[in-house]
Protein backbone atom coordinates (compact mmCIF):
# COMPACT_ATOMS: atom_id res chain seq x y z
CA UNK A 1 0.00 0.00 0.00
CA UNK A 2 2.69 2.17 0.77
CA UNK A 3 4.42 2.12 -2.67
CA UNK A 4 1.19 2.02 -4.68
CA UNK A 5 1.14 6.02 -3.28
CA UNK A 6 3.21 6.86 -5.94
CA UNK A 7 3.88 3.94 -8.30
CA UNK A 8 0.30 2.82 -8.70
CA UNK A 9 -1.35 -1.03 -6.67
CA UNK A 10 0.06 -2.33 -10.21
CA UNK A 11 3.11 -0.28 -10.33
CA UNK A 12 1.91 1.69 -13.38
CA UNK A 13 2.60 4.95 -12.05
CA UNK A 14 -0.26 7.83 -12.45
CA UNK A 15 2.78 10.75 -11.43
CA UNK A 16 4.98 11.33 -14.24
CA UNK A 17 8.04 12.26 -12.11
CA UNK A 18 7.31 8.50 -10.78
CA UNK A 19 8.69 5.59 -12.20
CA UNK A 20 6.58 2.58 -13.74
CA UNK A 21 7.32 -0.63 -11.57
CA UNK A 22 5.53 -3.19 -13.25
CA UNK A 23 6.91 -5.16 -15.88
CA UNK A 24 10.36 -4.10 -14.55
CA UNK A 25 13.42 -6.84 -14.11
CA UNK A 26 13.13 -8.23 -10.45
CA UNK A 27 17.13 -8.62 -10.21
CA UNK A 28 16.79 -4.39 -11.28
CA UNK A 29 14.07 -3.74 -8.82
CA UNK A 30 15.92 -5.51 -6.13
CA UNK A 31 18.97 -3.94 -6.72
CA UNK A 32 17.18 -0.37 -6.76
CA UNK A 33 15.67 -1.15 -3.61
CA UNK A 34 19.04 -2.32 -1.96
CA UNK A 35 21.29 0.65 -3.01
CA UNK A 36 17.96 3.19 -1.79
CA UNK A 37 18.58 1.06 1.70
CA UNK A 38 22.59 1.29 1.72
CA UNK A 39 22.96 5.28 -0.02
CA UNK A 40 24.28 3.58 -3.13
CA UNK A 41 21.24 5.63 -4.98
CA UNK A 42 20.44 9.08 -3.68
CA UNK A 43 16.58 9.46 -3.03
CA UNK A 44 15.51 10.99 0.20
CA UNK A 45 12.00 9.76 -0.21
CA UNK A 46 13.10 6.29 -1.10
CA UNK A 47 15.53 5.80 2.06
CA UNK A 48 12.39 5.92 4.59
CA UNK A 49 10.59 4.27 2.49
CA UNK A 50 13.15 1.18 2.40
CA UNK A 51 14.88 1.86 5.65
CA UNK A 52 12.71 -1.09 7.77
CA UNK A 53 12.85 -3.37 4.37
CA UNK A 54 14.54 -7.24 5.34
CA UNK A 55 16.27 -8.24 2.10
CA UNK A 56 13.46 -10.91 2.07
CA UNK A 57 10.79 -7.61 1.94
CA UNK A 58 12.65 -6.16 -0.86
CA UNK A 59 12.61 -9.38 -3.21
CA UNK A 60 9.13 -9.94 -2.67
CA UNK A 61 8.27 -6.22 -3.17
CA UNK A 62 10.65 -6.62 -6.48
CA UNK A 63 8.84 -10.05 -7.50
CA UNK A 64 5.31 -8.60 -7.31
CA UNK A 65 6.20 -5.60 -9.52
CA UNK A 66 7.95 -7.37 -11.95
CA UNK A 67 4.80 -9.42 -12.30
CA UNK A 68 2.43 -6.93 -13.45
CA UNK A 69 1.46 -6.07 -16.59
CA UNK A 70 2.65 -2.53 -18.39
CA UNK A 71 0.82 -0.10 -19.20
CA UNK A 72 1.13 1.15 -22.36
CA UNK A 73 2.05 4.51 -23.00
CA UNK A 74 2.50 6.71 -25.94
CA UNK A 75 4.89 9.70 -26.97
CA UNK A 76 3.07 12.71 -28.17
CA UNK A 77 5.81 15.02 -30.01
CA UNK A 78 6.41 13.68 -32.94
CA UNK A 79 9.29 15.55 -33.95
CA UNK A 80 10.65 14.88 -30.51
CA UNK A 81 9.79 10.87 -31.31
CA UNK A 82 11.95 11.08 -34.27
CA UNK A 83 14.98 12.33 -33.26
CA UNK A 84 14.85 10.42 -29.70
CA UNK A 85 14.40 7.04 -32.34
CA UNK A 86 17.25 8.05 -34.68
CA UNK A 87 19.52 8.63 -31.28
CA UNK A 88 17.81 5.45 -29.39
CA UNK A 89 18.64 2.86 -32.27
CA UNK A 90 21.82 4.49 -33.92
CA UNK A 91 23.65 7.03 -30.98
CA UNK A 92 25.35 10.02 -32.64
CA UNK A 93 28.70 9.75 -33.27
CA UNK A 94 29.61 13.46 -33.87
CA UNK A 95 29.70 13.27 -29.88
CA UNK A 96 30.31 9.43 -29.04
CA UNK A 97 26.38 8.53 -28.00
CA UNK A 98 26.27 5.14 -27.81
CA UNK A 99 22.83 3.77 -28.91
CA UNK A 100 20.57 2.88 -25.90
CA UNK A 101 18.95 -0.38 -28.07
CA UNK A 102 21.91 -1.71 -27.25
CA UNK A 103 21.74 -1.70 -23.67
CA UNK A 104 18.30 -1.82 -23.58
CA UNK A 105 17.07 -3.70 -26.95
CA UNK A 106 15.51 -2.12 -29.44
CA UNK A 107 11.76 -2.38 -28.02
CA UNK A 108 13.41 -1.34 -24.51
CA UNK A 109 12.63 -4.34 -22.72
CA UNK A 110 16.37 -4.06 -21.20
CA UNK A 111 18.32 -7.56 -20.74
CA UNK A 112 17.14 -8.54 -17.25
CA UNK A 113 19.87 -8.40 -14.46
CA UNK A 114 22.09 -5.90 -16.20
CA UNK A 115 19.85 -3.37 -17.80
CA UNK A 116 16.37 -2.00 -16.60
CA UNK A 117 13.40 -1.91 -18.86
CA UNK A 118 12.61 1.58 -19.99
CA UNK A 119 9.37 0.45 -22.42
CA UNK A 120 6.43 3.16 -21.36
CA UNK A 121 8.41 4.96 -18.81
CA UNK A 122 7.49 8.18 -18.56
CA UNK A 123 9.09 10.59 -20.32
CA UNK A 124 9.16 13.53 -17.15
CA UNK A 125 10.76 10.59 -15.19
CA UNK A 126 13.40 9.49 -18.34
CA UNK A 127 14.54 13.30 -18.66
CA UNK A 128 14.85 13.37 -14.66
CA UNK A 129 17.22 10.32 -14.38
CA UNK A 130 19.35 11.14 -17.49
CA UNK A 131 20.32 14.80 -15.95
CA UNK A 132 20.81 13.31 -12.96
CA UNK A 133 23.27 10.69 -14.76
CA UNK A 134 24.72 13.36 -16.71
CA UNK A 135 25.62 16.01 -13.62
CA UNK A 136 26.67 12.76 -11.56
CA UNK A 137 24.22 12.98 -9.10
CA UNK A 138 23.14 9.66 -10.01
CA UNK A 139 25.92 7.29 -9.95
CA UNK A 140 24.66 3.36 -9.04
CA UNK A 141 25.55 2.51 -12.91
CA UNK A 142 28.29 0.01 -12.84
CA UNK A 143 31.43 1.05 -14.65
CA UNK A 144 30.07 4.33 -15.00
CA UNK A 145 27.96 3.39 -17.86
CA UNK A 146 25.49 5.39 -17.88
CA UNK A 147 27.55 8.81 -16.43
CA UNK A 148 29.91 8.20 -19.55
CA UNK A 149 26.88 8.73 -22.37
CA UNK A 150 24.46 11.03 -20.66
CA UNK A 151 27.46 13.52 -19.94
CA UNK A 152 27.61 13.72 -23.81
CA UNK A 153 23.86 14.17 -23.93
CA UNK A 154 22.02 18.13 -24.83
CA UNK A 155 19.10 18.89 -23.26
CA UNK A 156 17.49 18.72 -26.37
CA UNK A 157 18.62 15.14 -27.00
CA UNK A 158 17.56 14.54 -23.51
CA UNK A 159 13.85 15.05 -24.63
CA UNK A 160 13.99 13.82 -27.44
CA UNK A 161 15.11 9.89 -25.58
CA UNK A 162 12.52 10.41 -23.15
CA UNK A 163 9.50 11.04 -25.20
CA UNK A 164 10.50 8.31 -27.75
CA UNK A 165 11.26 6.22 -24.86
CA UNK A 166 7.80 7.02 -23.50
CA UNK A 167 6.34 5.30 -26.46
CA UNK A 168 8.36 2.21 -26.50
CA UNK A 169 6.24 -0.74 -26.71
Amino acid sequence: KVCAACHGFDGNSFLPANPSLSGQHEEYLYKQLAEFKSGARNNAVMAGMVANLSADDMRNVAAYYASQVPKQMSATDKDLVAQGRKLYRGGNATNGVAACAGCHSPNGAGIPAQFPRLASQHAEYVATQLKAFRAGYRANDPNRMMRATAVKLTDQEIAALAEYISGLH
